[in-house]
């Protein structure tokens, strides 16, 4: 009995350091998981002020607002120079001030308008290789996984077999003592001794 006894303590002792294994392991996974978040949230950078000025135009240059506000002062213009100043308008019929001014517009919009689509096109190029990079660190995660799995798989079918091993032996010296009661008997007391 104390031989079960023991191979039991031992179990149970072999079965806590395997579980400390795992506990130590999933620890390690979830501080290379803040490492990598926090490496991310650092790449963001503070932009310049050339840089959000861009962005600004480009966003405003894009939007309805431009367009409204655009139109109305072509029209005004327009309407300025061909009905309200008709004796003297300061930009009369062809409109080459309004033609210079709106080839200006275009001329210094297009190249602020290209640096945020630039910068822009830099953070997504960032954002996919921090994608790609979460996603190879699931793929080495999950690899992981599955080799936990099999160690933990394999430890236990060892531990199930010398289960069975000492079951089996309980078995036979129950058979024994229950075929010849005497005999068992005279095996324990020289166990005990």
């Amino acid at each position: 009995m104390k031989k079960h006894k023991q191979y039991l303590q031992k179990m149970l002792a072999s079965e806590d350091a395997q579980m400390q294994k795992l506990h130590d392991i999933v620890q390690d996974a979830i501080m290379e998981e803040q490492l990598l978040t926090s490496k991310l949230s650092d790449d963001e950078e503070n932009p310049s002020f050339g840089d959000r000025l861009a962005d600004k135009v480009a966003d405003f240059g894009g939007s309805w607002a431009f367009i409204i506000t655009f139109g109305s002062i072509l029209l005004c213009w327009i309407i300025l120079n061909s009905f309200i100043l008709i004796s003297k308008p300061f930009d009369p019929y062809p409109y080459i001030l309004l033609n210079l001014l709106l080839s200006c517009v275009a001329a210094m919009q297009a190249p602020v308008i290209m640096m945020s689509q630039n910068r822009q096109e830099a953070k997504d190029r960032k954002r996919s290789e921090n994608d790609y990079m979460i996603n190879l660190k699931s793929e080495l995660e999950i690899r992981n996984l599955h080799q936990k799995i099999d160690l933990s798989t394999e430890e236990q079918y060892k531990h199930l077999c010398e289960i069975q091993q000492q079951q089996i032996e309980l078995m036979l010296d129950i058979l024994k003592h229950v075929k010849n009661p005497s005999a068992a008997g005279k095996t324990d007391s020289s166990n005990k001794a």
